[in-house]
């Protein structure tokens, strides 16, 4: 059986992740490419050679996602995949009425295709949409548990926008880190907090080998999510953050209701 031809719809993050864990090794599939929104001046790059392993030596090209009906066309595509965030319904539903129109099907990964396991303790903090509070409230976790003499590490959500390669694995420690990889405004943003409290910070691409680094300086580690994305790791305790000026919204945009059904605890934040 030829193994299924394959676009993945995303914006440098939960794309990528879903890729490295779930298809790079999987010869039932063959991703052709991915397609690029949310994220400025990502499309028309590739996903390099040095991610993607030696079913793709040459690297996957990666598109702006308005030629997505083009793409399915030209390359014939079986299946589309959309992983990326904080997306309403409506919005999903388009996304995949264009790709049904152009012939493909379309799918939404779940939590044990893309999941990994930790072994140390992994807390989630994530959001049922973006601009909850995930980051106060991720800086308050990581201080109640160093006060209860936890050594903590924080792995955040991934803002690849630089030279992936360069991206694989990076470690926060000091803010003179936040220079040698080049950070962005909004890099800086989420990193600079945990520094100035004393914690390391693990980001980047390969989300595996983030995590077997993290966990070597670790007794318990933080996902700190991004957007209202599901975490890429099998949590102990999910936190959700939910906003009360935005009600209903948590059952109305992708994937926060999953975030919302997977909860623990919800803080009402603000």
């Amino acid at each position: 059986m030829k193994p299924r031809k394959v676009i993945i719809m995303g914006a440098a993050g939960r794309d990528f992740h879903n890729f490295n864990v779930f298809f790079r090794n999987n010869k039932d599939y063959n991703v052709v490419c991915f397609t690029a929104e949310q994220i400025p001046d990502i499309a028309g790059r590739k996903y390099p050679k040095e991610l993607t392993g030696r079913r793709y030596p040459r690297g996957i090209p990666i598109y702006h996602e308005k030629e997505l009906f083009k793409l399915i066309k030209k390359n014939r595509a079986d299946l589309v995949v959309l992983a990326y965030s904080d997306l309403s319904y409506s919005n999903v539903m388009h996304k995949a009425s264009i790709a049904n129109a152009a012939g493909s099907d379309f799918i939404l990964m779940g939590t044990e295709s893309t999941m990994l396991k930790s072994r140390k303790p992994i807390i989630s903090i994530c959001a049922v949409r973006t601009g909850c509070g995930k980051s106060q409230t991720t800086r308050r976790v990581s201080l109640i548990l160093r006060g209860l003499g936890y050594k903590v590490v924080i792995i955040r959500h991934p803002m690849p926008y630089g030279d992936l390669k360069k991206q694989i694995c990076q470690r926060f420690a000091e803010y003179g880190d936040l220079y040698r990889y080049k950070c962005t405004i909004e890099e800086r943003e989420e990193y600079e907090q945990h520094i100035k409290n004393g914690f390391v910070v693990y980001a980047g691409v390969d989300y595996l080998k983030i995590l077997r680094e993290a966990e070597k300086e670790a007794d318990v580690i933080i996902w700190d999510g991004g957007n209202n994305d599901i975490s890429f790791y099998k949590s102990d305790l999910h936190i959700v953050v939910a906003d009360p000026h935005r009600p209903g919204h948590g059952i109305r945009y992708y994937p926060g209701e999953t975030n919302l059904r997977l909860a623990d605890v919800v803080v009402i934040n603000k």
